[in-house]
């Protein structure tokens, strides 16, 4: 059987969130004793347990929960009072677990480093996102102009693909410089697990490089997926504005669950 530790760190390497429940309290009659972990996953699937039953449904759905807020909460549980019957045993008595989010540290992928950019690795890294710039003008791309950066890569987008981990825990922000480049990055972002993908752009704009890419066989569920025009609508006019309404709308989906 696959240890929780051991699956802990696989999840984390693949990209993928997790709860951690752990018996911090067990009095009375209760189904497992102080320090009994259950690892729950996003879907729900669990590995290990605190007992089963009724008790452990209701724990898991906390837990998920908790992987969407990101947040960790103790809950406590009284079997006292409703005396449930599992397994052959009379369960009564009083438990407190605590669940933790086992998150992998999220990416914000910048392609372009214009002017919106600036104000987006600024806040971003203030959120707790890990930040990469990436854009093929060395000149807007280098460490001294995003000194927030944790990956800065000056060099064709296309080269740039194959040294990019894109996983569940990953949002890309197209905003290059032009028409070409943002359907070149759009046509290797939709492929991949990114949780996010936003591309800048006016209506026609979007219009012209959707109609491009279903033309070469790229397949309308997949640009269902990318959020354009990009950010909430703030009525944003400034790069920092636009920035905060790029963000606020990657926040919404980080924490929807």
């Amino acid at each position: 059987m696959t240890d929780i530790y051991q699956e802990i760190v696989r999840l984390k390497a693949e990209g993928e969130a997790a709860a951690l429940v752990t018996i911090v309290s067990a009095t009375g009659s209760t189904p497992r004793e102080e320090g009994a972990k259950m690892l729950v996953k996003a879907d729900g699937s669990i590995l290990g347990t605190i007992g089963g039953g009724s008790l452990e449904a209701q724990v898991i759905e906390e837990a998920v929960k908790v992987i969407g807020q990101g947040k960790p909460k103790r809950l406590h549980i009284s079997l006292t009072a409703k005396k449930v019957e599992e397994k052959g045993m009379l369960c009564g008595g009083e438990l407190e677990v605590f669940i933790e989010p086992i998150l992998t540290p999220p990416t914000l992928y910048l392609f372009g480093g214009g002017h919106i950019s600036l104000p987006l690795a600024k806040l971003g890294k203030l959120l707790g996102f890990k930040i990469a710039v990436i854009d093929d003008r060395a000149e807007f791309a280098n460490s001294a102009r995003f000194p927030e950066a944790d990956i800065v890569l000056a060099e064709d987008f296309t080269q740039s693909f194959s040294k990019l981990k894109i996983d569940k825990s990953s949002y890309i922000v197209i905003v290059t410089r032009g028409h070409q480049y943002d359907d070149m990055v759009l046509e290797w972002a939709v492929g991949t697990q990114a949780k996010y993908i936003g591309m800048i752009g006016s209506k026609a704009k979007t219009e012209a490089i959707f109609s491009h890419l279903l033309a070469k066989g790229i397949s309308k569920r997949l640009l269902d997926r990318v959020h354009t025009p990009i950010g909430l609508e703030i009525n944003a006019q400034t790069p920092e504005e636009i920035a905060v309404s790029i963000l606020a709308e990657i926040i919404k989906v980080r924490r929807s669950v």
